[in-house]
């Protein structure tokens, strides 16, 4: 271990990353579950939805793996949320356009992910997605990770809690339960969802409040600890306030992988006719997308995560970022033939980084629970949505620190972060972010007078983002 993961060099020790491992873990845990039910439609138990779980597992175990012995960082990958909501959109329109079933257009859709895949990992191989990232400015860069801790927080205090309005759309802590004018008309618009809203609510900053109080105390375990503590506290309430028994999914669950689902709707299941009957321009244009989106999605996690774990240099570079694309790459790929939409790198890959993870070590402890995962989804599916907030909450607070390496009195520099901050957490995406930090970077450098100042490189990714953002095709 001590070798090949150079455990004293990173100032870290196997205890330390294996723990880093199990929390990171445990805030994205709920991906095993979500990510079949947003590309399925939530048609839970059918070959689709088997398949897809089954992918979703294998496909983050082996991205992460990659990233372990690849890279050696502490990242975890799975498959990217807005990016696998995209997908079940795309999937949607290529079967009202080509008029199949949503298990074809599926197949079909499958197609992009592995061009997507393939085009990235020839673009790691070349150093291009390198070069890209040192195309970002160094004040944008600065402000990727702060950026990124608000958006923790905003799907830690909001989506994350899993109650949703009768119109399906999902109620947030601070807009809905704290925004109410009175807990009486909020309870007449929740109904019976208000006692679980309470419950959730209570849970979650209990939760945060130990992990607070741990880290001061120096514990790297804090983060685990905390959403321990927060998952007994919810089980407890679930049973004694909410007359709900917590384990009740375990009585019915399957430990048994549903591999032949998996043979029979989504492994190597390609269907590239059915991509271009849509149209060669618009298969194109959609594939551009999809790698547009990731790729500065998967920069920004790195670059902000590595940033907060002081694993960059003065220019603010992160060591190994071409084997850290590359294992992300590998993953889209390994996504792509076993049936799930893009794999990236994880935000919550910052909870196992605060918990003190510094290494592949962190990866490969995450990557191997994925694998385990197969057997034992269940078991991980009845962590709560409390007790994950919590984490996310507090990773998103301690990411914000970034913020004093930033100049504020540089307006060039501060203008362009301000927005991103705003950017991230409201669109949800972390490339758009970046996209219009970027954009609006540019546009005052060049009506500033210091049009030389900025890389053609970074022109280049302005005028991508702003065909992307207002150009209708």
């Amino acid at each position: 271990m001590e070798k090949f993961f150079k455990l004293k060099e990173n100032k870290t020790n196997v205890r330390t990353e294996i723990l880093a491992g199990l929390t990171t873990f445990m805030t994205m845990a709920y991906i095993i579950a979500l990510n079949p039910n947003l590309l399925t439609g939530f048609a839970v138990g059918t070959p689709l939805w088997n398949g897809v779980f089954l992918a979703t597992c294998l496909a983050s175990a082996i991205g992460t793996i990659c990233m372990a012995f690849l890279a050696n960082k502490p990242f975890v990958m799975a498959p990217g949320m807005g990016l696998n909501s995209f997908f079940a959109v795309v999937v949607a329109n290529i079967a009202v356009i080509n008029d199949t079933s949503y298990d074809n257009a599926f197949q079909a859709a499958l197609s992009i992910i592995l061009i997507e895949g393939i085009v990235f990992i020839l673009l790691s191989v070349l150093n291009v997605r390198e070069k890209i990232v040192t195309a970002i400015p160094l004040g944008i860069r600065l402000g990727i990770g702060p950026a990124i801790g608000l958006m923790l927080m905003n799907i830690g205090f909001g989506s994350n809690v899993g109650i949703y309005a009768k119109d399906g759309g999902p109620f947030y802590v601070m807009r809905d339960f704290f925004g109410a004018m009175t807990p009486k008309l909020l309870k007449d618009d929740m109904g019976a969802d208000y006692d679980k809203m309470v419950v959730t609510v209570i849970t979650m900053f209990i939760g945060l409040i130990i992990i607070v109080l741990l880290a001061k105390k120096g514990i790297k375990a804090a983060v685990l600890i905390g959403m321990l503590v927060a998952s007994i506290l919810y089980w407890i309430c679930d049973a004694t306030v909410l007359g709900e028994n917590p384990f009740a999914s375990l009585k019915t669950a399957s430990f048994v992988p549903p591999f032949k689902d998996m043979f029979d709707t989504t492994l190597f299941k390609f269907d590239f006719k059915g991509l271009f009957d849509i149209g060669i321009f618009t298969a194109i244009t959609l594939i551009i997308t999809f790698c547009m989106i990731d790729m500065f999605d998967t920069i920004g996690t790195l670059v902000g995560t590595a940033s907060k774990a002081n694993m960059v240099d003065k220019d603010g570079n992160m060591p190994n970022m071409k084997e850290a694309l590359l294992s992300d790459a590998v993953g889209t790929v390994a996504g792509a033939c076993t049936g799930t939409s893009t794999v990236t790198t994880f935000v919550e890959s910052a909870s196992g980084v605060e918990a003190g993870g510094r290494t592949g070590l962190t990866a490969l402890t995450a990557g191997l629970v994925f694998l385990a995962c197969i057997f034992i989804a269940p078991i991980a599916a009845i962590i709560p949505a409390a007790a994950t907030s919590s984490a996310l909450i507090y990773v998103g607070i301690v990411m914000l620190q970034g913020l004093s390496k930033v100049d504020f009195h540089d307006l060039d520099q501060f203008v362009p972060i301000v927005i991103m901050l705003l950017a991230m957490p409201i669109s949800g995406s972390i490339g758009h972010g970046i996209g219009l930090a970027m954009i609006s970077y540019t546009f005052i450098k060049l009506f500033s007078g210091k049009a030389r100042e900025v890389s053609v490189l970074t022109y280049v990714i302005s005028i991508l983002f702003i065909i992307k953002f207002f150009v209708i095709v």
